[in-house]
C-alpha cells in the first residue's frame, strides 16, 4: 500500500507542476496592435480607436487579473488588469483585445493611454516588475493596417520586432496566420497518403500503453500478496500463542462468575451440614387430617331455634 500511495502522490505532484506551468501569465504575448483606426474594429460603445491584442501561448487558462500594460517603462503599473472578471480568463490558444482609448472607465478592457502619443507596449506580470512582453510602436503605419506577429505569440518579446511584420490585414481576436493555409488533415494527406503511418503510430501508442498498464498491474499485484502473505503470517502467530496458553470458552468464565455470586451473595448456602438428625415427640391429642380445618372449604354454620 505504501508503494501505491507514493505512486499516486508523485501522479497528483507531476499533475499540479504541469498545471500550474499552464496557467502561468508568462505564457502571456503582446500578439498585435493598431495605432490608427478610421474603418477597422468597433469597441462595445461603437466607437473605432487604437487596440492591443494578446495571445495566450499555452495549452491552459491563464487568468490575466493583476497583471499590468503600460507604454511606460518608468511606470510598469500604469494600467492594471482587473479581477473578478471571467472575461480576463483567456482560454487555451486564444485572443483578447485591449482598447487603447485612454478611457479605462468603461470597461476592463479599456486602457487608460492611446498608441497613437506611445513609444512603447509593455505587458507586465502581476508583481509590477517582470516585463513578459514588449514591442516598439511604429508610427509610420498607415491607416486601419496592424502589425503583428507573422505566427502568433512566435518572435521577440524584448522590443526588437524579431518575428513580427506589417500585417496585410487586421486579425483582432482571431489567428494571424491562418488565412489561405492548408489546414493539418491536409497536410498529413500529402504526407501519409495511404495511412501507414498513422496506423502504426496509432498502434505504437496502444501497444504502449497495454504495456505500462501490465507492469503497474503486475507492481500492484505483487504488493498485494506480500501484504496478504505478512497479514496471514501474523494471524498464525496470534493463534499459536493462543494454543501454546490454552484457550478458554466464554461459558466457563461465565461459570466461574456466577459461582463467585452466588458465594458473595449468601454464604449460608455453603455452610458445611453436620449430617445429625434430630426427632423430637410431640404430643397430639387429635388427627390433624380429621380436623375441619383442613377442609377444601368452610361448612355454614347451623343456627338451631330454642
Amino acid at each position: 500500500m505504501k508503494h501505491i500511495k507514493l505512486i499516486l502522490v508523485v501522479a497528483a505532484f507531476l499533475g499540479m507542476t504541469f498545471s500550474a506551468a499552464a496557467q502561468s501569465q508568462n505564457a502571456m504575448r503582446i500578439n498585435e496592435y493598431l495605432v490608427i483606426n478610421t474603418d477597422d474594429f468597433q469597441d462595445d460603445y461603437g466607437q473605432q480607436n487604437s487596440w492591443i491584442e494578446l495571445f495566450n501561448s499555452s495549452y491552459g487558462t491563464v487568468d490575466l487579473s493583476g497583471c499590468f500594460l503600460t507604454d511606460d517603462p518608468a511606470n510598469l503599473t500604469k494600467y492594471s488588469i482587473p479581477g473578478g472578471d471571467v472575461l480576463t480568463k483567456i482560454k487555451p490558444r486564444q485572443h483578447v483585445i485591449f482598447w487603447a482609448d485612454n478611457k479605462p472607465r468603461r470597461g476592463s478592457f479599456h486602457v487608460n493611454f492611446d498608441l497613437e502619443s506611445a513609444d512603447e507596449i509593455l505587458f507586465v506580470k502581476g508583481d509590477g516588475q517582470t516585463i513578459i512582453d514588449r514591442i516598439k510602436v511604429r508610427h509610420d503605419l498607415p491607416e486601419n493596417v496592424s502589425y503583428g506577429r507573422v505566427e502568433d505569440g512566435i518572435g521577440s518579446t524584448d522590443g526588437t520586432g524579431e518575428g513580427w511584420a506589417v500585417l496585410d490585414h487586421t486579425s483582432a481576436s482571431t489567428n494571424n496566420a491562418t488565412i489561405d493555409k492548408a489546414g493539418k488533415a491536409v497536410k498529413m494527406k500529402e504526407i501519409d497518403p495511404y495511412g501507414w503511418v498513422m496506423a502504426v503510430t496509432a498502434m505504437s501508442v496502444v501497444f504502449s500503453a497495454l504495456i505500462i498498464l501490465y507492469f503497474l498491474f503486475k507492481l500492484i499485484g505483487i504488493i498485494n500478496i506480500r501484504a496478504g502473505k505478512k497479514k496471514e503470517a501474523k494471524v498464525s502467530k496470534v493463534a499459536v500463542e493462543e494454543t501454546k496458553y490454552g484457550e478458554v470458552s466464554a461459558e466457563t468464565y461465565a461459570a466461574i462468575a456466577m459461582a463467585l455470586h452466588l458465594y458473595k451473595k449468601d454464604e449460608e448456602s455453603h455452610d458445611e451440614e453436620s449430617y445429625v438428625v434430630t426427632l423430637q415427640r410431640t404430643a397430639r391429642t387429635y388427627t390433624p387430617w380429621s380436623t375441619h380445618i383442613q377442609g377444601m372449604r368452610q361448612l355454614p354454620e347451623v343456627n338451631k331455634r330454642k
